[in-house]
């Protein structure tokens, strides 16, 4: 009986069965566990986060039971989805090649930290900031955003320790990270009240004032 011809994946192309990958410019290759990578994974896991958001979302719309005040969130976070590619290429980008990156598209520019800062103005004025740490899990899209926020404060620190590193083109990416945690922590307050649900601290817990913010870094 012939022998079955092997199948070639597009996918699975056992290149990285060396624990290597390669960036996005560049035919070299890089461990998986080097500071670039694990910023960019950390990237890739939180726009993964946002997109289990988004399909929460999108089983409340398809119930009829999506609140009309979060009826623009799944484009909003499709949006942040989406920017997260452009950091993920600028974080993917080797020293060598970081001249072929362009603005907006495999680099942050100064026009998406804006874009986050008047998001974030029009978000937070329609929210009731609570007054004390906020225990997540009043609703599973919040603890979602929650969880999404929790990824992009690692994927920042990952990018700190990168830049302090090696070089990192622009002067935006660290801002865009620490402006975006920011949104997601109001977005998810916003999530929580307009399921008409108030989170409320732990009873284990002392309860303490927010001293502006909320328990995230800054």
């Amino acid at each position: 009986m012939p022998d079955k011809p092997e199948h070639k994946s597009a996918v699975a192309t056992r290149r990285g069965d060396d624990g290597t990958t390669g960036l996005l410019f560049g035919s070299g290759r890089v461990f998986k566990d080097e500071p670039r990578t694990e910023a960019y994974g950390a990237i890739d896991e939180a726009i993964a986060t946002l997109g289990i958001a988004r399909a929460e979302l999108g089983l409340k719309a398809q119930e009829g039971a999506l609140p009309h005040t979060l009826a623009r969130l799944p484009e909003v976070i499709l949006r942040l989805q989406r920017e997260l590619f452009v950091v993920g290429a600028e974080l993917a980008t080797a020293p060598d090649f970081l001249d072929r990156q362009k603005p907006g598209e495999t680099r942050v520019t100064a026009e998406m930290v804006e874009g986050l800062d008047a998001l974030l103005a029009e978000t937070e004025a329609a929210v009731e900031l609570p007054r004390e740490f906020v225990v997540p899990g009043e609703t599973r899209l919040s603890a979602t955003l929650e969880l999404a926020r929790t990824t992009v404060r690692r994927a920042e620190r990952r990018a700190v320790a990168l830049r302090r590193a090696e070089p990192i083109p622009g002067d935006q990416l660290v801002p865009y990270l620490n402006r975006l945690a920011d949104l997601l922590w109001i977005l998810a307050r916003g999530a929580e009240q307009g399921e008409s649900r108030v989170a409320t601290p732990s009873r284990a817990e002392p309860r303490r004032r927010r001293a502006g913010g909320d328990q995230k870094q800054v």
